[in-house]
């Protein structure tokens, strides 16, 4: 079908101690227990999840349209795992991904709990942004964190993500309406994909 991808894309990437790769339809079960592991920890950051989220039949039916959204090449959502690819330590999501004059995305992610504080975020994100960059040609990638959140800020400052404004009530998050700092970080390198 016109502008559609045929196979949703296997991307493996890796770093020092992580697997970063997209995921695929048999992580239910591994997504299920990250949030779970984490869902009181990950409250304050992310919007209201329902109970599927911490069980594998409610991934299954989630990964079904993030597998077509791969195909498509309208979002790239990463798992950031161990070594031996046996936990999932995190999630990185490259999400909105526009093409034409645009080529740019938005990009959200997370951390379990026991593996703050020790550059998996930065490690992961660095290699993760660089395929977003020079393999799937994306000029811009923006990123916003609510103000209160200076984790997250030191991060996107260290990335090289800039500041752009601040938006009111930005995000549902956590059942309220957040203000959030906007940042985007463009690459000075960009080329436009020359295979079609």
């Amino acid at each position: 079908m016109f502008g559609y991808r045929s196979a949703a894309p296997k991307v493996r990437l890796t770093t020092d101690r992580l697997v970063v790769r997209l995921v695929h339809e048999r992580d239910a079960w591994r997504l299920a227990d990250y949030y779970a592991e984490n869902r009181v920890f990950l409250k304050p950051w992310e919007p209201v999840r329902d109970e599927s989220h911490c069980y594998p039949s409610g991934w299954q039916a989630r990964l079904g349209l993030i597998t077509d959204m791969h195909k498509q090449g309208s979002a790239f959502y990463f798992i950031l795992m161990d070594a031996n690819e046996t936990e999932v330590r995190g999630v990185a999501n490259f999400s909105n991904v526009l093409r034409g004059s645009f080529h740019a995305c938005y990009l959200g992610y997370s951390l379990g709990k026991k593996w703050q504080g020790q550059g998996f975020m930065f490690e992961a994100l660095q290699t993760a942004i660089r395929y977003m960059q020079r393999q799937q040609h994306i000029h811009r990638i923006m990123a916003n964190y609510m103000p209160h959140n200076q984790r997250s800020g030191d991060l996107l400052a260290r990335l090289g993500f800039e500041k752009e404004g601040y938006a009111k009530n930005y995000l549902l998050i956590d059942g309220r309406w957040q203000d959030h700092v906007l940042t985007a970080l463009t690459s000075t390198e960009w080329t436009p994909d020359r295979r079609g």
